[in-house]
């Protein structure tokens, strides 16, 4: 994996992507911050080097460098799963790159169901703590500790300092911002109510297919970490209506507005 970074970083810096500071992941229907982005220089992921290539039509598949809100950022324009066949390794390959090409901070966004029945969809969930029911970890191959401590402590993945100004620039901007614990599953088929039932008692909030492995590697770099889901459904098993996929991205697009308000207050604020 070493010699594959280094070939991705090294064609990336040709590129004209150089010393990034932050590294933001941008998920299902949450791709207009790009829109607030000066591009300095991009690559569509099936010309880069090693990297995975977006399968799921919504997701873009490109790699944006340029500045925002004052920062030098770098920006997944589409992420990828292990629904999509992929391994935890690759899902997580391009959050490594982010890493040795300078991000010390990492910003993530999804697109979650809303487990907790007092949250309510087109909300944003900030992600206090998380479950990872994905089946194994990112961090489970031969060599992992030649990138990084193989046992990492995750007491506290994601960065206090910043979920606290999120929380203040929420309340400044007025906008409703939950917090909760994020469960991440494989899918891509959504849950029954059953599962639903089981994911409530085991603690979730919210839950997705996506998130978890990055933050496991954004820990394993020693980044700072922070991420916000957009409530795109309400799953309560008692009530469950069937899910249209199109209905999710249609409330992760009516919300997005406010993420981008979140996230480039929060750049501001780095």
């Amino acid at each position: 994996m070493i010699k594959f970074i280094e070939e991705t970083v090294n064609y990336l810096k040709d590129k004209g992507f150089e010393k990034p500071e932050i590294g933001i992941i941008l998920g299902t229907g949450l791709g207009k911050l790009i829109d607030e982005v000066e591009i300095i220089a991009q690559a569509s992921y099936n010309h880069i080097p090693n990297f995975p290539t977006a399968t799921v039509e919504f997701h873009k598949g490109k790699l944006i460098y340029g500045n925002l809100s004052g920062k030098k950022v770098i920006v997944m324009q589409g992420r990828f799963h292990v629904y999509e066949g992929y391994t935890l390794q690759d899902v997580t390959f391009p959050v490594r790159i982010m890493e040795k090409l300078g991000i010390k901070t990492l910003l993530v966004s999804n697109a979650a169901g809303a487990i907790n029945t007092n949250f309510k969809k087109g909300e944003l969930m900030l992600i206090d703590d998380h479950i990872n029911l994905q089946g194994s970890s990112p961090l489970a191959f031969k060599g992992v500790s030649q990138l990084g401590e193989r046992f990492v402590d995750m007491s506290s993945p994601y960065n206090k300092n910043i979920n606290n100004s999120f929380k203040s620039i929420a309340k400044k901007l007025n906008i409703t911002l939950q917090e909760g614990v994020y469960a991440s599953v494989v899918g891509p088929q959504l849950e029954t109510r059953a599962e639903y039932r089981m994911l409530k008692i085991i603690g979730t909030d919210a839950v997705g297919m996506s998130t978890v492995p990055e933050v496991i590697v954004a820990n394993h770099l020693k980044l700072n970490v922070a991420a916000v889901s957009v409530l795109t459904d309400e799953c309560d098993p008692d009530n469950l209506e069937p899910v249209n996929i199109n209905d999710i991205i249609a409330q992760a697009n009516k919300a997005e507005p406010n993420m981008i308000l979140l996230f480039k207050e929060l750049i501001t604020s780095l």
